[in-house]
């Protein structure tokens, strides 16, 4: 039987509107969730129920009185560990920051309580966000809900299982290389990486840098979308903010009139042949439905590695440079790592860098014009177990960083276009598969409109719907770590 925390957000929200259900009922059967199954993934680390259950029955309220309701009233939400969220524990996953509780929420956490959202918790991330997997020396490791013992990605991952698993219909995260799309696919969920500046965050220490955005997830598109709607804005603190209209949805796009490229590596990335194989045969079954679909491999094979290492170490060493020198020992190893390749980088391949970045954005915005979506695989490689942090070689081939493994999300990423990952069934090992749809410049909601689409049918096709989790199975195992979240 279908339980209401496995309904869609949109039909959740639907329901409070109507007086259907109540705020309280739904934030019950999510807390049911969470207690029955999160210790064996560790999605939630740090809860706030007393104060979720008061802002639940403040919602009861309103609506019982026929008061307005934001877009998000009444909807539960998990919130990455990586945005500061008022007198609930922020960590970013440091031992830095361990006890640390802001006293106000972030402009994006506010603007989702603004909409209605309760707030239940905080999700994993790893240190600072750091490497796509979610383990940090604070809470440990989180499972992925489709085998514990595996890595979910990262660094959005508690995001990604606590949605995979019912525990909350919405969830927030954030992406440089991909930290928003990695988890989504390794947990059969959506995660939307907006255009740099559609999502304002006040607090980026490099303000003019279109690498780290914050974002959306969720179980489908239309509710991702739903989120993204409440999250987007203008925000002149952030300087690369600008307006997007968001209002009324997503509108129907037809898949028999688009073009699409279709790239199992874009021209650059390492991947492992069979996810080559297995992306070959899911696009074998869907490119018949557009009006075009070319094998093209998009411009970002001149420079893309480099310039995203070199442009991503100028925000690791403004963040954690002064730490490292004078404190090392509270940092991990992947981010003393980051630190040290910064510091031995000079100007000259500062320079270097950003112009190639200028160049590659521009071949790639000339590329677009020509299709309505690029459509590519989310990861490189299969789930892997969690113990291992990333993975060292593809095909036998050693890679050239600890992140050289994300290249199809990081070259995305440079391009700043918007990017959806959608779930596309399972992988040759039976764990969920993901791929990307990219759209346009500034064409974000058109981007989900073309995602949902495309999510549509790939659900009336068996083995390439979205997958969904044991959760008996989760619910009998034994706990991944000590203790209850705070």
């Amino acid at each position: 039987m279908t339980e209401l925390c496995d309904l869609s957000a949109l039909e959740l929200r639907r329901m409070i509107g109507t007086k259907e259900i109540s705020p309280v009922e739904l934030l019950a059967a999510c807390r049911a969730r969470i207690e029955r199954i999160d210790g064996a993934v560790t999605a939630f680390v740090a809860t706030c129920w007393e104060r979720a259950e008061a802002e639940a029955q403040s919602a009861e309220r309103a609506v019982m009185a026929g008061e307005a309701l934001g877009s998000l009233h009444g909807l539960p939400i998990g919130i990455k560990d990586l945005a500061l969220t008022e007198g609930l524990r922020t960590t970013f996953g440091s031992p830095q920051f361990a006890a640390f509780l802001p006293e106000a929420d972030e402009r994006q956490v506010a603007a989702l309580r603004r909409a209605g959202a309760i707030v239940v918790g905080k999700t994993n991330t790893p240190e600072f966000g750091a490497g796509a997997n979610t383990v940090n020396p604070v809470y440990g490791a989180t499972g992925n809900p489709f085998d514990p013992d595996k890595t979910c990605a990262g660094s959005s991952g508690g995001s990604a299982v606590a949605l995979a698993t019912g525990m909350v219909p919405l969830a927030t995260g954030s992406d440089m290389g991909g930290s928003l799309r990695n988890p989504a696919a390794y947990c059969g969920v959506v995660g939307f990486r907006p255009g740099p500046g559609a999502v304002p965050h006040e607090l980026r220490l490099i303000g003019w840098s279109p690498l780290g955005v914050q974002g959306p997830m969720g179980r489908t598109v239309a509710d991702t979308a739903l989120l993204f709607e409440a999250m987007a804005a203008f925000d002149p603190r952030d300087p690369l903010s600008y307006p997007l209209d968001m209002i009324g949805g997503l509108e129907p796009v037809a898949l028999g009139g688009l073009r699409v490229a279709i790239s199992e590596d874009l021209g650059f990335a390492p991947v492992d042949d069979d996810i080559r194989q297995v992306f070959r045969q899911a696009m074998g079954r869907i490119r018949g439905a557009f009006a075009q679909a070319d094998d093209r491999d998009p411009p970002l094979d001149e420079g893309a590695d480099e310039a995203f290492e070199v442009t991503r170490a100028i925000s690791f060493l403004a963040a954690h440079a002064e730490t490292w020198r004078s404190r090392p020992e509270m940092l991990g190893p992947n981010i003393q790592a980051n630190v040290e390749q910064g510091l031995a980088m000079s100007l000259e391949d500062v320079a270097r860098a950003m112009q190639a970045h200028t160049l590659l954005y521009r071949r790639f915005l000339e590329f677009m014009a020509d299709y309505d979506a690029l459509i590519c695989p989310a990861m490189a490689v299969p789930p892997f177990p969690h113990a291992q942090l990333y993975v060292e070689a593809i095909n036998g081939a050693r890679l050239r960083t600890y992140f050289h493994w994300l290249a199809l999300a990081y070259g995305l990423t440079l391009t700043a276009h918007p990017v959806a990952c959608i779930p596309c069934g399972r992988d040759h090992t039976g764990m969920p598969f993901g791929i990307q749809v990219c759209g346009r410049r500034f064409g974000d909601r058109r981007t989900l409109a073309v995602a949902a689409s495309l999510e549509r049918y790939l659900q009336d096709i068996p083995d390439l719907a979205r997958p969904v989790p044991d959760l008996d199975a989760l619910a009998a195992r034994p706990p991944l770590r000590s203790g209850a979240p705070a």
